[in-house]
């Protein structure tokens, strides 16, 4: 009985004089070795060199600003609800006189949350938002964290910076079937 068809037929037969020295088992052996030695290295120099990762790679969490530079998460929840493993959590406030500066909406995250441990980077929680607060970078891996104390990050670490801003080519799923239309 025959479970499957990568089986091969193995010769049992005696070895010639030649085959007995291993000389063209080696020989084999040394050319492959040679053509590998010669061609293109598939590996990069990473902290030095950066391969581009593309625009649907998800990695670092990001709550972005608008243009004014007001946070434009309003804490509705909506990200928390679709994340599949529980990793984010917020606590909304109201905003007071004097802080429309600061948020776009009367209601805000005071305290934002991701779990980096419990993260799976879905991408649900992005697309849940309905105010585009939430993405995941496409060009930038989670740090490395050597303690668990590391691992939560809050609105310190997640809220962008006005001095560097984070874009990219396409911002929605149809930004990026046009972009993709585009190239071909």
């Amino acid at each position: 009985m025959q479970l499957t068809n990568r089986s091969k037929k193995t010769d049992k037969s005696d070895l010639s004089v030649l085959e007995k020295t291993y000389f063209p088992g080696v020989a084999k052996g040394m050319a492959i070795t040679l053509k590998h030695f010669f061609s293109k290295k598939a590996t990069i120099r990473y902290p030095e060199e950066k391969r581009y990762l593309g625009p649907v790679f998800r990695g670092h969490h990001i709550l972005k600003r608008d243009e004014a530079g007001r946070e434009r998460c309003t804490a509705c929840g909506l990200c928390a609800v679709a994340c599949p493993a529980e990793a984010i959590s917020m606590v909304a406030a109201e905003r007071v006189k004097g802080e429309e500066h600061l948020y776009r909406e009367e209601k805000y995250a005071a305290n934002y949350e991701v779990n980096m441990l419990r993260c799976i980077f879905c991408g649900l929680c992005e697309e849940a938002c309905p105010k585009q607060a939430v993405y995941l970078r496409h060009d930038k891996f989670v740090p490395v964290f050597t303690s668990r104390d590391q691992v939560i990050y809050g609105k310190d670490q997640l809220v962008e910076d006005m001095d560097n801003r984070y874009t990219r080519d396409a911002w929605t799923k149809e930004d990026m079937q046009e972009l993709w239309e585009k190239q071909k």
